[in-house]
């Protein structure tokens, strides 16, 4: 009987908070790609929505104070804004499994436990098909992101690739490299004109990198792992994030996120109509 009352109880409450709160999808439409049905997918592009940005992320070590999936959870996050600033764009799932050096020997990040690599080869291949399909269902550009710098050239090969073949189509490829770039140019000037160096900055899990992760996502870092030692190469990290802060890679999001929505602006207004 007291198993039924507590039943009772929680179905209530369930009941209680779906009238104040309404369901989950109140809150807005979704400008990601897999939360819509096929119909509303159809409904979206035919009302003008054709642009799908692919966010391209990796797995990979990123020392012990930070998840091996950062690169995923942060295209995403900033892939989403940036379609939400677009007002026409929608996101693709993420590309998780990415180059990142060879199994025999094991090389670069592979030496780290959780690194996950594909070949060069297998990764313009999945970029391809991910594209022809957008390509076949209506949408008219296809905006390649890579939150990681080892597939950069990629990127490009396969968006050139692409658009010579579609060229007497109006559908176009743009392989935006200037989405990661931002984050070895502008954000470093940024940091260290608030006061980062650049021996904290780094060039992976620094302080610029983590920081960038507590901004969109605290949970990807492990502040225990930041206060107990020293982090260096042989932890798998290349500056030194012990003052990384959402503050500082705030710096970062925006800069990311105003560069890209305007560089994707620039593709397509200057595409032949």
């Amino acid at each position: 009987m007291q198993r039924k009352h507590i039943l009772a109880a929680i179905l209530g409450a369930a009941w209680a908070n779906s009238i104040i709160l309404g369901p989950a999808w109140a809150a807005g439409p979704s400008v990601f790609l897999e939360d819509q049905t096929w119909t509303e997918l159809r409904a979206l592009i035919d009302a003008g929505t054709t642009t799908i940005i692919v966010p391209i992320g990796g797995t990979e070590q990123s020392g012990p104070d930070m998840a091996l999936g950062k690169h995923n959870v942060r295209v995403k996050l900033l892939a989403g804004k940036i379609a939400e600033r677009l007002g026409n764009a929608l996101v693709a799932p993420v590309i998780a499994y990415v180059p990142e050096g060879t199994i025999s020997p094991p090389t670069e990040h592979m030496k780290f436990p959780g690194t996950i690599t594909i070949s060069d080869q297998l990764f313009e291949g999945l970029l391809e098909s991910a594209a022809r399909s957008f390509k076949l269902h209506g949408f008219k550009t296809i905006v390649l992101i890579g939150d990681h710098g080892g597939y950069q050239s990629d990127e490009t090969v396969v968006a050139d690739r692409l658009n010579a073949e579609w060229k007497k189509t109006p559908v176009r490829v743009f392989a935006d490299l200037g989405y990661y770039k931002i984050t070895e140019d502008g954000y470093v000037q940024k940091l260290l004109a608030a006061g980062a160096t650049r021996a904290e900055i780094g060039t992976h899990a620094g302080l610029a990198d983590t920081s960038l992760s507590l901004a969109l996502d605290p949970s990807l870092v492990r502040a225990d792992q930041l206060a107990t030692k020293k982090l260096g190469p042989g932890d798998g990290v290349f500056g030194d994030p012990a003052r990384a802060s959402a503050a500082f890679g705030q710096l970062g999001v925006d800069l990311i996120v105003d560069g890209t929505t305007q560089a994707i602006r620039d593709f397509i207004a200057n595409q032949p109509k």
